[in-house]
């Protein structure tokens, strides 16, 4: 398995890192994105067709590949974080925090103890099936990356706070949901959305560490680097497939006119 404590030192240096997210579910769609060229992608548990009980093959499939490799658990939970983690992520997105303690928690989630309150199965496919021994475990959890997610005003303001929590390495804004908590669904160019986005990268420069986003379209990328963010999700394999196929409608009618 990848040694996850490569990826998570280029997010800490400013490298920028551009992936995409994966929720069809297919580790045939997580191997193909994997052989693509990006820097990382992302295992998708909170949407799409993927569930909990279907990681594994897309892990094996990720492997293959030898791109980092991080899934977005359901929700902030310690056995979310332990299952995924125990099955073989290369690090964790944590989805709808709302507080700074939330955010503490998801540090606690990550990693073992002295540093967390992981379970430690040594068994454990993400213990290297017993490789990792009992005096590793003080340090082992540590190489592994956390994003956590910003999508509402409240943790927003509390950005600076979040990011100089130890073992957060990247406040991702999720555009979408971060606009509706705004009251300006889908106005993703208005000024309340774009004084957001200001803030979390402040607050990710002022304690080194990575801002990050999602965005919809290749076309927006160049855009967000000159905004100051580093660690980039665009698109996902379901969007992928509907582009693919609304490019296909549009020649057709083209040809057609129907």
């Amino acid at each position: 398995m990848p040694d996850p404590s490569a990826f998570r030192s280029r997010i800490l240096a400013g490298d920028l890192l551009i992936g995409t997210f994966l929720g069809l579910g297919a580790p045939v769609a997580v191997e193909v994105a994997g052989r693509s060229g990006l820097d990382w992608i992302l295992v998708d548990l909170e949407h799409g067709g993927g569930t909990e009980a279907g990681l594994l093959p897309q892990l094996y499939a990720a492997q293959t590949t030898g791109t980092p490799t991080l899934v977005r658990v359901e929700s902030n939970a310690r056995l979310r974080f332990g299952r995924a983690l125990d099955l073989g992520a290369g690090g964790i997105m944590v989805p709808r925090l709302e507080t700074v303690d939330e955010a503490r928690d998801a540090v606690d989630y990550l990693r073992w103890p002295p540093g967390g309150i992981r379970g430690v199965a040594l068994g454990a496919r993400g213990a290297m099936a017993a490789g990792v021994t009992h005096a590793d475990v003080a340090t082992w959890s540590e190489r592994l990356p956390l994003a956590v997610q910003i999508e509402n005003p409240a943790i927003v303001e509390a950005a600076a706070e979040v990011a100089a929590i130890d073992g957060v390495d990247v406040l991702f804004i999720g555009p979408t949901d971060l606009s509706h908590s705004l009251g300006i669904p889908g106005q993703f160019g208005h000024p309340r959305q774009l004084e957001a986005y200001a803030k979390v990268v402040a607050a990710c420069r002022g304690a080194g560490k990575s801002p990050g986003i999602l965005l919809r379209k290749p076309d927006d990328l160049a855009r967000h680097v000159d905004m100051g963010f580093r660690f980039i999700g665009v698109s996902s394999d379901m969007n992928a497939v509907i582009d693919g196929m609304a490019a296909v409608v549009a020649a057709r009618r083209a040809l057609t006119g129907a």
